[in-house]
């Protein structure tokens, strides 16, 4: 191979270098800096000179700490349940609805709203909505003959609507994306499917979605760390409460920080939860990984 050659071959990495070098530096610059202030007892609103040398005391506490352990349950749950309904429900629509339907745009435009909604309208929506006094939700109870509940003062029944709230606003996304993967696939395989006489069942779970698999991952990724990072929905629905029923990791973060004033501390909590994203990830990865080559056996 002559030398123009094996030039021309590195000729794509110089022109993504650039970006890749960008992307390294703004992920690496924070978690490095979090990392460091997790080993300083710092409170907000004091000089960084004050700042005490504190090593890992703060990753001592956090392990020590029965309400860390519990914030992270809370916030697993939350993560396995609300994100398996919205794939099952996103995946379900999307191949119900992947066949022209008259009025499909205009339905497409409505159904995907509650994801254009900022977060804090969202949280305030659905408060109103499960309102113990005035929320329309215990009014249908009542009209249909039931108790009324209340929905945000009783662990069950406020875990319970916070995974309705995400399951609400987050469906949608999953919906466009299996969507957009089901129109983009090859046609040509479901009717040799079809012609080989394969029902409705098989055509699905043996061809479309194997064939989708590479995006439905990719979208359970996203959705799966965006769950982790939810935090205000739920401060303005229950802030953690009743007790510490609905205090997902990301806001117990947040009173160690803004509460608490325990800036080294949440630095500390926030590497963990960034350890724990990272490993379920991974896991994901290693389970099914879209960028495997087909023809790995």
């Amino acid at each position: 191979m002559s030398g123009a050659a094996r030039l021309a071959r590195f000729v794509p990495y110089a022109y993504i270098a650039p970006a890749v070098a960008v992307m390294i530096a703004g992920l690496a610059y924070p978690i490095v800096e979090a990392f460091h202030l997790s080993l300083y007892d710092w409170g907000m609103g004091t000089p960084w000179a004050t700042a005490r040398w504190a090593g890992l005391d703060a990753f001592r506490e956090m392990l020590a700490q029965p309400q860390v352990w519990t914030s992270v349950g809370v916030t697993l749950a939350f993560v396995v349940i609300a994100v398996t309904v919205e794939m099952v429900l996103g995946i379900a629509l999307a191949l119900l609805l992947e066949k022209p339907v008259r009025g499909m745009r205009a339905f497409r435009t409505v159904f995907v709203l509650p994801m254009m909604i900022a977060p804090i309208c969202v949280g305030l929506i659905w408060r109103y909505l499960f309102d113990a006094s005035f929320g329309p939700i215990n009014h249908l109870l009542r009209w249909l003959g039931l108790a009324p509940q209340a929905w945000l003062a009783e662990p069950g029944l406020a875990f319970l609507a916070i995974v309705v709230t995400d399951v609400w606003q987050w469906t949608p996304f999953v919906f466009i994306m299996a969507l957009a993967a089901l129109q983009g696939m090859d046609a040509s395989l479901v009717e040799a499917a079809k012609i080989d006489g394969a029902s409705w069942r098989q055509t699905t779970f043996l061809v479309k979605l194997p064939l989708i698999k590479p995006i439905l991952l990719v979208t359970l990724l996203m959705r799966m760390i965006d769950a982790f990072r939810g935090l205000e929905v739920i401060y303005v629905m229950t802030f953690g409460g009743p007790g510490q029923a609905t205090e997902l990791f990301s806001l117990h973060i947040y009173k160690a920080a803004f509460v608490s004033q325990k800036l080294g501390y949440a630095s500390a909590l926030s590497v963990l939860l960034l350890a724990l994203v990272t490993v379920l990830s991974l896991c994901v990865l290693t389970v099914a990984n879209p960028l495997k080559r087909r023809d790995e056996g």
